[in-house]
């Protein structure tokens, strides 16, 4: 499991032994694809864990291969490493899983002062891929972990679901005959109310933010409705007065990608999404929220680099979801008079890195969409 082919400084190794945590799973299966953070193996007879983990949040992943070698659902947690800490785990045979009863204290003494005779069977933390995921996880804070781990405590890739009311469903809501009865709904909401009524089994799903139901007030007149629904201003404030700090929602968009990105999470994908349009798609807020713009552009250009192009694109509509977001965001930000140079300096670079990388056309910001054009409806 160490990483081969690549020599450690010696500077970091001395701090990383003295310093780096220690993960000891027991019992794992001969086979077992078992990984942290952007790497996996697969384990190997008496493997008993991951040693020098550089304290902060990592992410401990693996999936149980049968006699066939195919491998199940990937299944994961979320963890702050502490500075030299001794964490034990043990596999479920029985669940193909490590299991979430702890670990008694006289088996973890034991272990500890066994520790040099476990050394060997020990992966080292692959710390050739650290650089890369400290920049992923830069804003992740114990507090956001503690908040979204699932109460389960696994990020499961496939959701255990159970049946509910038509209500309480996740993607569909409140069932709304007028909604069925009219021909003009998008695609998006018929293939909604084909759902079956199914929601993920209590505690067992990455507790994200809930962002608002509605992109305006209680009360709005017609005319703040549609100002709203073109400005996500008011529903970012919203999401962000019920964080504890506004720049919380930067390191959600960043632990809802690597649930996705190393955890296989579709849900987890999804609230990304929703959160990147949020943020790209709000106008007035920008100027109140110069750093967390900044901060966000900074996260989404890292986390672009580890995802194919064609991920990114709704294959129904054959529409580049990054790439429609981020017209919106840098026309705002173009045509707003009042922002600082340092954010409109910020963002022309981040144009035309992203131009060069992806080939994305950002000309002509100010044109209308055709998708965008307003509809001329005839009351004819």
């Amino acid at each position: 499991m160490a990483s081969e082919g690549i020599e450690m400084d010696q500077t970091l190794a001395q701090w990383l032994l003295v310093e780096g945590a220690t993960l000891i799973v027991l019992n794992v299966p001969s086979g077992t694809e078992f990984g942290i953070d952007l790497k996996s193996w697969n384990t190997k007879d008496n493997f008993k864990g991951i040693k020098m983990i550089p304290p902060g949040f990592h992410y401990v992943h693996y999936s149980a291969i049968d006699e066939f070698g195919q491998a199940a659902p990937k299944i994961g947690f979320l963890h702050t490493f502490k500075k030299s800490e001794f964490l034990v785990k043990r596999w479920d045979p029985k669940e193909e899983d490590l299991s979430s009863e702890a670990v008694d204290e006289v088996t973890v003494e034991r272990l500890k002062d066994k520790l040099k005779d476990l050394d060997r069977f020990l992966g080292c933390y692959p710390y050739d891929i650290w650089k890369q995921w400290k920049e992923l996880i830069n804003h992740i804070t114990p507090s956001i972990v503690e908040r979204c781990s699932p109460i389960c405590g696994s990020v499961r890739s496939a959701l255990e679901l159970e049946h509910c009311s038509d209500a309480t469903r996740p993607r569909g809501g409140q069932s709304n005959p007028e909604k069925k009865r009219r021909s003009g709904i998008t695609m998006e909401e018929r293939e909604n109310e084909l759902l079956p009524d199914m929601k993920p089994r209590p505690g067992t799903e990455v507790r994200f933010s809930k962002l608002p139901d509605k992109n305006y007030p209680d009360g709005a007149s017609p005319t703040e409705v549609t100002k709203y629904s073109l400005d996500s201003s008011y529903a970012l404030d919203t999401l962000l007065n019920k964080l504890t700090h506004p720049m919380e929602i930067i390191g959600e968009v960043q632990l809802a990608f690597v649930c996705f990105l190393v955890g296989q999470s579709f849900d987890a994908f999804e609230h990304w999404k929703k959160l990147v349009s949020l943020i790209c798609g709000a106008d007035c807020a920008i100027l109140q929220r110069r750093a967390i713009y900044i901060e966000f552009m900074i996260a989404l250009e890292v986390q672009l680099v580890h995802v194919p192009e064609d991920i990114l694109c709704d294959i129904v509509v054959n529409n580049n979801f990054i790439y429609c977001n981020l017209r919106k965001l840098f026309a705002n930000i173009e045509s707003n008079s009042e922002l600082d140079g340092r954010l409109k300096s910020y963002t022309s670079r981040f144009r035309e890195r992203l131009s060069t990388k992806f080939a994305w056309d950002f000309s002509d910001l100010q044109e209308e969409a055709e998708d965008d054009a307003p509809v001329v409806v005839s009351l004819e």
